[in-house]
């Protein structure tokens, strides 16, 4: 028999919706939430509100800290929901505690370019902005793995079909 899940990756481009999918799924469920802007560095941070699109450099501590928070998350026996573009597999991988296995799953918030970037226009106090999106959409690797969810749908039901698929 398959452990629980304990560890849910709520990923996709900016304005995909993230974090309001994230906490709310979290809140759901009573597990802990992380959101991936709060690992980020102030040097990147900045450089991402100047429009720059991060490389694979910057984002590898950002990656390995939150690698790091997941597998404390395991070895304390707690449940997290993590909202993280996780854009590329070569980041999933990273992001992914060895220890993990089956008790992590993936899900994807795909929208359309038109939907995140209406959404980006009318985001406000957020260091990603439109801007970001050409690169992030550039960047993107699309996963195979994961449980895919019309981002453009209402909140609620998109907690409600996370957690049925993975039956929570």
């Amino acid at each position: 028999m398959d452990a629980p899940i304990r560890i849910i990756v709520v990923m996709g481009p900016a304005g995909a919706g993230k974090t309001t999918i994230g906490l709310a799924l979290a809140q759901s469920l009573g597990w802990r939430f992380l959101d991936a802007d709060d690992f980020h560095s102030p040097t990147n941070v900045e450089k991402m509100r100047r429009g720059v699109g991060l490389t694979d450099d910057d984002r590898a501590p950002w990656l390995a800290a939150m690698h790091d928070a997941l597998e404390h998350a395991l070895a304390s026996d707690a449940s997290v929901v993590l909202a993280c573009s996780a854009l590329k597999e070569q980041y999933r991988r990273a992001l992914t505690p060895a220890a993990a296995g089956s008790r992590m799953r993936l899900v994807y918030l795909h929208a359309d370019e038109a939907v995140l970037r209406e959404r980006l226009a009318h985001r406000t106090g957020h260091y990603a902005g439109p801007q970001l999106l050409a690169s992030q959409l550039e960047t993107l690797e699309e996963p195979p793995d994961a449980l895919w969810v019309d981002a453009s749908r209402p909140p609620t039901e998109i907690v409600l079909r996370i957690r049925n698929a993975f039956a929570l």
